[in-house]
């Protein structure tokens, strides 16, 4: 898919087979979206990118952040301090050998990283540490960057 193409839909059918979503993404966004892997630390265009707007889920185009709820945690990957209302759920992960907090989106159940409390980065003490392959960003403008 080209980089400046529309996020999908988020009123179109979800993808009901593995195969579809390998159709649907690259193999990248596969392997970060549906196998709940990570990119690199400081490779996603989404990082240190500023706009007014909102980031919306790769995969199925929910609006999840707002560009209000960004802010630069220097951690090597988008860090958002809110998410928009009911679009993100939480899961404890135990992998790796700690606890964690994964995130995903709460319509297509695509993992976009894992949230972090009492860092103190912010006045509301919350990172949400999110793949920039995981997102999208629709500028107010119509601009449009797929991380």
């Amino acid at each position: 898919m080209p980089s400046d193409s529309p996020p999908p839909d988020p009123k179109a059918p979800l993808p009901v087979s593995q195969e579809e979503w390998r159709r649907r993404l690259t193999a990248a966004e596969f392997h970060i979206l549906r196998g709940k892997g990570t990119e690199r630390a400081g490779t996603g265009r989404l990082e240190k990118h500023q706009g007014n707007g909102e980031y919306c889920c790769k995969g199925c185009g929910t609006p999840l952040y707002l560009a209000d709820h960004k802010f630069q945690a220097s951690c090597g990957w988008p860090a958002f301090d809110d998410e928009v209302k009911g679009a993100v759920q939480r899961h404890v992960d135990n992998s790796l050998g700690m606890r964690r907090v994964e995130i995903t989106c709460a319509r297509c159940d695509s993992h976009l990283g894992h949230v972090f409390e009492g860092e103190g980065m912010t006045s509301k003490n919350v990172r949400h540490c999110v793949n920039s392959a995981s997102i999208t960003f629709v500028g107010d403008d119509g601009t449009v960057i797929r991380g």
